[in-house]
């Protein structure tokens, strides 16, 4: 069962959090307008590859990624978006694309767009197409310690 990992870490760290089953969904503006969460609320979860190195970028639904500025703002040399054959094999217990941003999990880096830490609740992926996870935002940074930084832009229509 993919979410029980993320639950089991929740509940050992007594966050209070609630789960939300939907209808099948793949992308973040798909299930944003499913649950009825704000897209600014919903965040997704982008796998990039920084030097090399695996790590998540999290921002929300309704933003795009600033590759440009992500790589600026982290110094490194090289970034680019990861496919999904180069990082399935991390998350065994996920379905494709429904990773919960918690890359603590998984040792790997997480940088959080500026435009979603100003939230005071989020909503992610909970391992599967069908479930996600709402909780405070400020229980989510205590536990995961990402990275905060201005890298996303609002999507326009």
């Amino acid at each position: 069962m993919p979410i029980k990992k993320l639950k089991d870490y929740l509940d050992k760290n007594n966050i209070e959090y609630i789960t939300i089953r939907h209808s099948l969904a793949f992308n973040a503006q798909q299930i944003a307008a499913t649950t009825h969460i704000p897209g600014k609320e919903l965040a997704k979860t982008v796998m990039v590859k920084i030097d090399g190195k695996m790590a998540m970028a999290v921002l929300p639904a309704s933003y795009l990624v600033n590759l440009n500025r992500l790589k600026e703002l982290t110094g490194a040399k090289t970034l680019e978006l990861a496919n999904e054959m180069e990082f399935k094999h991390l998350f065994p217990e996920c379905e494709i694309g429904a990773m919960p941003p918690f890359g603590n999990l998984y040792d790997m880096e997480v940088f959080v767009a500026q435009s979603l830490a100003e939230d005071e609740e989020i909503a992610f992926n909970a391992g599967t197409h069908v479930e996600l996870i709402r909780m405070a935002y400020a229980d989510f940074e205590r536990l995961v310690q990402p990275v905060v930084l201005a890298f996303s832009t609002a999507r326009t229509a």
